[in-house]
């Protein structure tokens, strides 16, 4: 099994769904702007989100795949296809109670979540509908979450990462099939978020399908119940559920302090947040999910070097790509929010209001990363309890950080704190995995480490000199047309890459012709 192209695999696609979900968020800023309307609409949207992760990918998935993978080694194909068939058909029960009993609570429940729009007339109003139609999402990306578990754990990473382009692609074009028979703009793209889950399911069926995987759904759920194997999924799913819980609870506390902060403020954040999740999402997402199957194999075989390689090498990946990222953030914030939002009801404040916002998560990009990178190895040996003690501390972190900064920097405030909360919890995984015996530091991954902090530093002085020096040739490039601008941006993104790629060569952090063997023939780090 090959760590670097799993992740290659993942993050390709996992980069392609990012590209389109950039598309989307630009139909979003010209249709909603971040008014009162946009506010509302993120506040929908990112309701089933919330729960998402603690029905699925933050606790379900977490103690699911390695299980999965686990009983493929020891068994076969056909038990572990039934126990899928038991968890997924127990949780589909589950969550639709759960959807209904929301959908009738909802005025209560969103103005809780955003207290801050009582002050505006029809905002929470608005919030209700549009969370009633976005809210059945919750349902079916949980159910595509352990589709892809199941992929995942065949070692079949492209579907599951191409499957959010979906959902992209139906919010571009609903403001040509749902738009134009609806209420408003945020009702039919809200309307569109719900028929992608629906899509999303079908999709991953095809490539289950193909895989020799048949989910049927079973009818006597009391019976799956008291499964033994079920009981020992919910055991190690009640610490996930708890720790996705308090991770669910940090969010709703940054939404309800947020929307206190004024207009807009919601949107600001939700715009930045997006634009960061292209490097977490790329290569954080993937390293997690391409480690979690083969370190719980490696474990499972009792394989302690390889499992440790492993780790390492995951986070020497996760260092070399998001620590240059986040430097090109923090410098490149106001061009890149300028070129891809900055038009129809999204006007010049908006633009510097998110631009800031950037800047700061872009602070704890690579601590989010590599926690991802580190996380894995705790749910691979079905210790779910220590991320829940972990994620516990974050929230008291970001909590205490985001009251005592968002009074004198606003919304920045809170992106701030969340940046703060990242380094905790790295400071945390890597305390416990070093204690645990599970791993450590290597000495010659410090110094790459090092290493790839001077590059990124030498990459961001010629990304300032750069901008600067086509501010002087051509005044404020930013007031260039959109195509003129985005031809510049594009030559100074270039011109960064490669003093990083050549500064990294020179520094024996990049072996290309290794990575292109990698990619070919299959040959990682994780073949041992």
């Amino acid at each position: 099994m090959n760590l670097f192209k799993s992740i290659a695999t993942f993050g390709g696609f996992t980069l392609l769904s990012r590209i389109t979900g950039f598309f989307r968020d630009m139909v979003l800023a010209n249709y909603l702007g971040a008014g009162m309307v946009a506010d509302a609409f993120f506040v929908a949207f990112k309701l089933p989100n919330l729960f998402r992760s603690l029905f699925a990918e933050g606790a379900f998935t977490t103690a699911f795949v390695p299980m999965v993978s686990q009983k493929l080694v020891a068994e076969d194909k056909k038990s572990a296809i039934l126990f899928a068939s038991k968890a997924i058909s127990l949780l589909a029960v589950v969550l639709a109670g759960f959807v209904l009993v929301v959908e009738f609570l909802m005025p209560w429940v969103v103005a809780i979540l955003a207290p801050g729009f009582a002050g505006d007339s029809g905002k929470i109003e608005l919030a209700t509908e549009l969370s009633r139609i976005t809210f059945p999402f919750l349902l079916f990306i949980s159910i595509v979450s352990f589709q892809s578990g199941i992929l995942n754990s065949l070692s079949k990473f492209a579907a599951p990462a191409a499957a959010p382009v979906i959902l992209n692609l139906m919010m571009i074009m609903s403001v040509f099939i749902f738009v134009p028979f609806s209420p408003s703009a945020a009702h039919g793209i809200a309307l569109s978020v719900t028929f992608a889950g629906f899509l999303e399911i079908l999709w991953l069926a095809f490539f289950l399908h193909r895989q020799n995987v048949y989910l049927h759904p079973q009818k006597n759920i009391l019976a799956i119940a008291k499964d033994n194997e079920i009981k020992t999924l919910f055991r190690r799913i009640a610490p996930g559920v708890l720790g996705a819980g308090v991770y669910q609870i940090n969010m709703v506390v940054d939404t309800i302090l947020v929307s206190m902060v004024g207009t807009g403020a919601i949107s600001w954040l939700y715009y930045a947040n997006r634009l960061q999740q292209l490097p977490l999402g790329v290569v954080g997402a993937a390293i997690s999910v391409a480690v979690l199957p083969i370190l719980s194999k490696y474990i499972k075989a009792d394989d302690g070097d390889k499992a440790r390689a492993v780790q390492s090498k995951a986070v020497e990946y996760g260092a070399l790509l998001s620590i240059p990222a986040a430097v090109a953030l923090i410098i490149l914030a106001e061009p890149i929010i300028n070129i891809l939002f900055q038009h129809g009801k999204f006007g010049i404040n908006e633009t510097m209001m998110t631009a800031k916002a950037v800047q700061a998560y872009a602070i704890g990009l690579p601590a989010y990363v590599l926690v991802k990178a580190l996380a894995p190895n705790f749910f691979a040996r079905g210790d779910t309890k220590t991320p829940v003690k972990y994620s516990i501390v974050v929230l008291g972190a970001n909590l205490v950080f985001s009251v005592l900064l968002m009074v004198p920097f606003g919304h920045v405030g809170i992106a701030m704190a969340t940046t703060i909360a990242a380094f905790v919890s790295l400071w945390q995984y890597c305390r416990g995995l070093k204690k645990r015996a599970y791993w450590s530091w290597p000495k010659d991954l410090a110094v790459k480490i090092v290493k790839i902090v001077i590059c990124s530093a030498i990459m961001g002085g010629v990304l300032i000199l750069a901008d600067e020096g086509l501010n002087k040739c051509l005044g404020n490039w930013l007031h260039l047309s959109l195509v003129l601008k985005t031809m510049v941006f594009g030559g100074i993104c270039a011109v960064g890459l490669i003093v990083f790629v050549i500064s990294a060569k020179a520094a024996n952090l990049l072996d290309l012709k290794e990575i292109f063997a990698h990619l070919h023939k299959g040959k990682g780090v994780a073949n041992g």
